[in-house]
């Protein structure tokens, strides 16, 4: 054989292997799978649940803000300039412990002057009270005339009144000196000072000195339209759930990490008036607040059992997808296609979504594997049988 016959047939071996791997490969191409159509795979495996109807917690998701149980506001109540201040900005103080020190020496001159002004009083009726004595028995024996006397006694009552007037004005003088040393009037956590040494404080104009809040518990203030509570209340009664009574209705917050606070509040108050201008009304929660986490003026979101709904309907949060138009969910059908449908989501439920509308008892939603789903793809939900045809789709989760 010679060398140019070898190389020819070598060329046909491989082009004939080539034409064969082709061919196979065409066959498993138009084969789709097991008993599938030409050009189609298994439909896609999801997980679903069956919707049914339950008894939900009427949960209504509102913004709020922390407040103190308790807010003073330390302002001056005496003139002068601020020596010292007397507390550690940002710490606990205690009910009369003094926080600032301002300039007293110009009123220990008024005390004293006030005294020396009682002082001269009580000389003056001391010396018309000596003469009404001395009038008193010369009267009797008509030494002296009735119109000095009565002039005698005038002067001593003058006299009295002087000298209480001139006390009067000694305890006001003492109690401006003591407004100079500035106290805390209620047990809080003081903040910042808001003045400094060497500043001219005034009385007059009440210059703020510092605050001092009360933490140990707080208040979480929300507000919402009028609208909306009557109609969760409508809900309530229409649904046949029943509205807890304020003091037992419990409160959650979620802080602006999105972490749930942990100790639970209580409605302890709800405004009985209807704000004019914008239609709302205030709600109002006590919590505790042992570990000093709620500070006044913090950003929340609370979550308030109003009551409950019979015949609810709750979703696992996975299975609710949430865009710009709203929260929509896969509905599988008796054909087993999925097809999207928007619902409303009432607030959010132990780990779940309340959906207020958009879903009926007995429907089944996918809640696992939605998205590798389709609008109007055939699905395959785990644990039911293969549909005819099916032969190689996946089963029982598999």
């Amino acid at each position: 054989m010679t060398k140019t016959t070898r190389l020819i047939r070598g060329s046909l071996a491989v082009t004939l292997s080539f034409l064969l791997v082709g061919c196979g490969g065409g066959d498993a191409q138009q084969g789709g799978g097991a008993g599938g159509p030409p050009g189609a795979g298994p439909p896609p495996l999801v997980v679903a649940m069956t919707v049914q109807a339950q008894d939900v917690p009427n949960i209504v998701e509102l913004p709020g803000r922390i407040e103190a149980t308790r807010t003073s506001e330390v302002r001056a109540r005496a003139d002068g300039i601020v020596e010292r201040r007397l507390y550690q900005e940002g710490t606990d103080v205690r009910a009369g412990q003094p926080l600032f020190q301002i300039d007293r020496r110009d009123l220990l001159q008024q005390v004293a002057q006030a005294r020396a002004a009682v002082a001269r009083s009580e000389a003056a009726r001391s010396n018309a009270a000596s003469v009404v004595r001395r009038y008193t028995p010369l009267i009797k024996e008509r030494a002296v005339s009735g119109q000095e006397f009565d002039q005698a006694n005038a002067s001593l009552r003058s006299e009295t009144a002087n000298v209480a007037d001139a006390r009067a004005a000694l305890a006001r003088a003492q109690l401006q000196l003591g407004y100079t040393t500035v106290r805390a009037p209620i047990a809080g956590r003081a903040g910042r000072a808001q003045v400094t040494e060497g500043a001219l404080v005034s009385a007059t104009q009440a210059t703020l000195l510092t605050t001092i809040e009360q933490a140990g518990s707080v208040y979480a203030v929300f507000t919402q339209s009028n609208a909306a509570i009557l109609d969760m209340r409508t809900a309530d009664r229409s649904g046949g759930g029943e509205m807890a009574p304020l003091s037992q209705v419990e409160v959650r917050l979620l802080l602006a990490n999105g972490r749930e606070y942990g100790p639970v509040g209580r409605l302890d108050f709800a405004d009985q008036t209807v704000d004019p201008q914008t239609g709302s009304q205030v709600l109002r929660a006590v919590f505790p607040n042992g570990e000093r986490l709620l500070l006044p003026g913090q950003f929340v979101r609370g979550r308030i059992a109003i009551g409950t709904k019979r015949g609810g309907i709750v979703l696992p949060s996975r299975a609710v997808q949430i865009g710009d138009r709203g929260a929509t969910v896969f509905v599988v059908g008796a054909d087993g296609s999925a097809t999207p449908r928007p619902v409303q989501i009432a607030g959010q439920v132990a780990g779940g979504w309340s959906i207020k509308s958009g879903l009926k008892p007995g429907e089944r939603v996918i809640t696992d594997g939605w998205q590798k789903v389709q609008p109007g793809m055939k699905v395959q939900v785990k644990g039911d049988p293969a549909p005819a045809g099916q032969a190689g789709a996946p089963k029982g989760g598999q």
